[in-house]
């Protein structure tokens, strides 16, 4: 072929389908198009690298290793050369003129006749360069191969019916294309517009991109780096610029597997959480990657939603480079990667906290919404989950905490349950009547403070095999033990029992006399099969409507001066008993949090002291 001579093609079927797929169904952001270029740039030198360890000669040795993009707004066209493998006529005609791969063509005819949405052909089949034509309305590449007795060429197309091909004079090695943009698309000829696109989606290439003569990507693409080379002072550099955060990062998670996916990862757990600043709930923070290129700086479908502040980079080239955000969720493979990096997260949260407690203890404070957040929703990993939580007991000094397994190992020989009590703050549980019992038994007792723990534990009903249960459920079984003072005898235990049933109807299941009391006359308990008062509350808040009449398994101490007493009265004053016996009622419901409407209960108290005192 002569150097004058231009070959005119018409382009095969399939590519025209593709086009089409490509400008109007592939891509749903015209943007990604610098993108893909930029890979196809990186992917050529990357190659040229491979060859130049086995081959002796190659055009132009010493030509530089990389990506340089120009823009001219006057013109409304863009450049973008690299100096890589370059590609020769038959490499034009086949890679961008046709389609080789018999995949390919069965993959469009699917997506023809079901009206697929191609997701994975770029990933595939590396097709990206067609992107330009989302942009363009000609595109214009010369390229010069690497071989030594190579020429240079030129194609040149309008993407649409077909393109030209014909000789170029002096080339050098590599590709160079020039995109001349449509009126519509004309803002990509400017700079300020592609280095935006380049920081956001290009900027750990491994290959220095520069725009317009400055290079725009100055950070290296740590997460592929061997971490034994990486000092702290670089991961925290890599941390504010990356993930564009101001405070240092408290842990961080470096690692590589080959298998079940090809994954390179960094993530950070920050040491401020902008959530409990009143800032909103944050997005995701870890960046999905594909071969250093961009994928999703924000992946809400990646990792669990509890997980949104975690930050970093999560790198794979099994992910295919056009995967969708729209696709994304019902990916299998991203799924997959989901589940890989998840368990490796609460892995090293686990290890943190075994070495060095006081550390995690004070994470723990600032991001335990968080943790409580994923063994509510996050079911597979609920088991591991729950080993991160932290809280105080009875056993542990005011603002001390400790774990699950540290509440197992101090359990008392033949103790099958964990115990756990609700309330607001620390002093308000230690002075409720249901630590009692536990308390003279030696029995360790949750506190559960924060308004989220009730749903918690709701959601997880056993550890290691121990079920969690709340003081102030009915069917807690508590061994005897002797208690002190002189009590009712068990016929008149009985009958005060049946009297207060009576009296009180069916605003109780039941009433007896119970092992939990020490200094209070009564108890309030929830049945085991009841809304709990903390849910009461919550659905009394969501809905205004709302009514459920608590019903309640009543306990009686026996050895209680007031309880001794209201023995006699009713009897001797029926009256008075029965206005003590619905206070003590009410008195143990308020206790339990149980009690709505006080009004009667402020009366009564009326009545009694108006009784009290003579008046």
């Amino acid at each position: 072929m002569s150097d004058q001579t231009t070959e005119k093609h018409t382009f095969q079927a399939e590519i025209q389908q593709l086009l089409d797929l490509v400008v109007h169904s592939l891509y749903t952001d015209k943007e990604i198009f610098l993108r893909e270029l930029i890979s196809n740039s990186s992917d050529a030198m990357e190659k040229l690298r491979h060859i130049e360890a086995t081959e002796k000669d190659v055009y132009q040795p010493d030509a530089a290793m990389e990506i340089s993009i120009t823009t001219d707004a006057e013109a409304k066209t863009l450049t973008i050369t690299d100096h890589g493998i370059g590609m020769t006529h038959d490499d034009l005609v086949e890679n961008l003129g046709t389609i080789a791969h018999s995949g390919t063509k069965a993959f469009l005819k699917a997506a023809k006749e079901k009206s697929e949405n191609p997701e994975g052909l770029i990933g595939q089949f590396g097709v990206g360069f067609y992107s330009a034509f989302m942009v363009g309305d000609k595109v214009t590449v010369t390229s010069r191969s690497w071989h030594p007795a190579g020429q240079g060429y030129v194609w040149t197309s309008d993407g649409k019916t077909g393109y030209e091909i014909e000789a170029a004079g002096d080339v050098d090695r590599g590709t160079k294309i020039v995109i001349h943009l449509t009126e519509e698309t004309k803002e990509y000829a400017e700079e300020a517009r592609l280095k935006g696109l380049i920081e956001r989606y290009s900027n750990f290439v491994g290959f220095p991109i520069l725009l317009n003569g400055n290079r725009v990507n100055e950070v290296e693409a740590l997460w592929l780096k061997n971490k034994s080379g990486i000092t702290d002072d670089e991961y925290k550099s890599f941390y504010q610029f990356a993930c564009k955060a101001f405070d240092e990062p408290s842990y961080r998670l470096h690692f590589s597997a080959d298998a079940p996916l090809a994954i390179n990862s960094l993530v950070f757990a920050p040491s401020e959480n902008p959530e409990a600043m009143g800032f909103g709930k944050t997005e995701p923070g870890v960046a999905l990657y594909s071969r250093k290129v961009l994928i999703d700086p924000s992946p809400k479908e990646l990792l669990p939603e509890w997980m949104r502040f975690m930050k970093g980079v999560i790198d794979s080239a099994d992910i295919p480079l056009n995967i969708s955000r729209e696709s994304m969720q019902d990916s299998a493979l991203i799924q997959k990667l989901g589940k890989v990096i998840s368990k490796r997260v609460i892995k090293m949260f686990e290890k943190e906290a075994e070495g060095d407690p006081e550390k995690y203890r004070g994470f723990y404070k600032k991001f335990d919404r968080y943790f409580k957040e994923g063994v509510v929703t996050d079911f597979p990993n609920r088991e591991a989950l729950a080993k991160l939580l932290r809280f105080e007991t009875s056993m542990t000094e005011p603002g001390e905490v400790c774990g699950y397994a540290d509440y197992v190992s101090r359990m008392k020989d033949g103790q099958e349950e964990i115990y756990f009590l609700v309330g607001p703050g620390r002093e308000q549980i230690e002075s409720s009547p249901y630590l009692e019992a536990f308390k003279a038994r030696g029995l360790e007792v949750i506190y559960f403070m924060d308004a989220a723990d009730e749903y918690v534990v709701d959601s997880m009903r056993e550890y290691d095999g121990k079920k969690i249960r709340s003081v102030t459920q009915g069917g807690v079984e508590l061994d005897d033990q002797e208690a002190e003072g002189d009590s009712l005898s068990e016929e008149e235990t009985k009958a005060l029992c049946e009297f207060l049933k009576e009296e009180f109807g069916e605003r109780v299941v039941s009433v007896s006399s119970g092992k939990r009391l020490v200094e209070n006359p009564v108890i309030a308990l929830v049945p085991e099969d009841a809304m709990t008062p903390q849910m009461r509350q919550m659905m009394k808040q969501m809905d205004e409507n709302f009514k459920d009449e608590p019903k309640v398994e009543l306990e009686i101490n026996p050895r209680h001066a007031l309880i001794k007493k209201l023995a006699e009265a009713k009897d001797s004053n029926p009256e008075m008993a029965k206005l003590v016996s619905n206070q003590l009622l009410d008195n143990a419901l308020i206790s339990a949090g149980l009690l709505d409407d006080a009004r009667d209960t402020i009366a009564r108290m009326n009545q009694l002291m108006e009784k009290a005192i003579g008046a």
